[in-house]
């Protein structure tokens, strides 16, 4: 007895898009978006008191004054322009020359309001550090169900 096949006639004609697809894959990215380094991330750790909120976030190989914080009510975002330069040199012939310029940025939202006049920021060892003060009178108000 002969096997029997069932005959797709759209499945000859998927596997031909499907293999024009990876021809072109990545064709039209840019060359930066092929490098090997991927984007820098700003890592937060944030925890909580009664007072305020503390907040560390990793941001190696920034300088101090690269970093902007701003907030906005309950929003915080926090930007940092990055720049990393690597050079190889042996003798007076430059082998390997590589730079990086990027931005990373971090946005978030808190349960409360912050209080700008009370925060503080520290930069120090490629950790930034938020005090962020919670405003008074922001508190959480229950309704009572009937």
């Amino acid at each position: 007895m002969a096997n029997v096949t069932r005959w797709e006639p759209l499945a000859d004609l998927a596997r031909m898009y499907s293999d024009f697809d990876d021809l072109f894959k990545g064709f039209f990215l840019p060359v930066r978006a092929l490098e090997d380094r991927p984007p820098t991330r700003v890592k937060l750790d944030v925890t909580e008191d009664d007072a305020a909120y503390t907040i560390h976030a990793e941001i190696p190989g920034v300088k101090k004054d690269d970093i902007k914080v701003a907030i906005d009510g309950n929003q915080v975002s926090i930007s940092a322009e990055v720049k990393e330069e690597k050079e190889k040199k042996e003798g007076k012939r430059v082998l390997r020359s590589e730079r990086y310029y990027g931005n990373a940025y971090r946005s978030f939202t808190l349960a409360q309001d912050i209080d700008e006049a009370a925060s503080s920021a520290k930069y120090a060892d490629g950790v930034l550090e938020l005090k962020l003060a919670k405003k008074a009178g922001s508190k959480t108000k229950e309704l009572a169900v009937r």
